[in-house]
């Protein structure tokens, strides 16, 4: 056995290190290139702990808009990025993980937590949106935190309702959001480039001010916990697997929606605008596929099947069908 710090970085040096066999492969080859011609920063494939493709490209020209995202770079070169609201699927773990400590009921009312008067809705109404509401996406609340609809009942992609969370979050643990996500999750975890930041005034106020500024490495080490059953690098638990089959166990109002993570396979998938879709997500995607997604088009997808990570970041792809595109090629590459 390895000392943990070794164990630690056993996935950042497969990373690293060289993958000529895999890209000489002409399939393998054009999994990158379609990448690279996607407007893509970073772009990281790791199957079975080992890197398949690893490319980090500059922000294409044209996408200023796109700098208000990066913050900088990693010493190995990737850009560091807020990647927009595939911070949820980083909070959904580490919900997980505080019900595992004992510090969450997810059926507990939002309004206990803490207190009444956070949203727009009466105090009977918002005495009835639990914490799993919010997990859910299903929360009844409009975008403005009005009232809509009982909770439960419908779907719809709301990232201020969701963004109560982090509080629920900081005040169950009695400890601000980045305390807690360092100690639960990114330290053990070794994620040594990611942060909370509060976000420019150029964002506009979208109800959710902090962002999760983070690089493909990181992303994947938390895809590789996924993978590896909630446990961290060094093979200490970060969470359990009951805590990861609650965050991907499908919800009554969208069967390609978990706790803050997208799930491949549904009959039918409720998208952001509340647009209903039918088939799964990614239909030449795995099955078992879950996935953290992000404006401009950020990913981490996650297929247990093939024991695969695969990671995106930059600016918004060219192709509209990206998702369904990269996975024709991915399994060409991988058959």
């Amino acid at each position: 056995m390895g000392s943990p710090l070794s164990r630690r970085d056993m996935l950042a040096t497969a990373m690293a290190a060289a993958a000529a066999p895999a890209l000489a492969a002409e399939p393998m080859q054009a999994v990158a290139d379609y990448a690279a011609s996607q407007n893509t920063t970073g772009f990281l494939i790791v199957q079975n702990g080992r890197a398949l493709i690893e490319r980090n490209w500059p922000a294409a020209s044209g996408a200023s808009a796109f700098q208000a995202y990066v913050h900088g770079k990693t010493a190995s070169g990737a850009l560091l990025e807020d990647v927009a609201s595939q911070q949820k699927s980083f909070v959904a773990m580490l919900a997980a993980i505080a019900v595992d400590r004992g510090l969450l009921d997810v059926n507990a009312p939002v309004s206990d937590l803490i207190g009444a008067g956070w949203s727009r809705a009466s105090p009977e109404q918002e005495k009835a949106i639990q914490v799993i509401h919010l997990l859910t996406m299903n929360s009844g609340l409009g975008e403005t935190l009005d009232y809509q609809a009982p909770p439960g009942s419908t779907f719809l992609y709301n990232t201020p309702a969701y963004a109560v969370t982090k509080r629920v979050l900081a005040a169950i643990a009695r400890q601000p959001l980045e305390a807690i996500t360092t100690e639960w999750m990114t330290g053990p975890a070794g994620m040594v480039d990611t942060a909370w930041r509060a976000r420019p005034a150029s964002f506009g106020d979208v109800g959710n001010p902090t962002g999760l500024v983070t690089c493909p490495r990181d992303i994947a080490k938390l895809g590789q916990i996924i993978l590896d059953g909630g446990l961290g690098a060094s093979g200490a638990r970060i969470v359990s697997k009951a805590g990861l089959q609650a965050m991907f166990s499908r919800t009554a109002t969208n069967p390609s929606y978990g706790r803050l993570w997208w799930l491949n396979g549904g009959d039918h998938a409720v998208r952001a605008p509340a647009r209903r879709t039918e088939g799964p997500l990614v239909p030449a995607a795995p099955a078992d596929l879950v996935a953290a997604l992000g404006f401009l088009d950020r990913k981490l997808y996650i297929a247990p099947s093939l024991k695969l990570v695969v990671v995106r970041t930059g600016p918004a792809a060219a192709d509209k069908d990206f998702d369904q595109q990269l996975w024709l090629r991915l399994s060409r590459a991988l058959a």
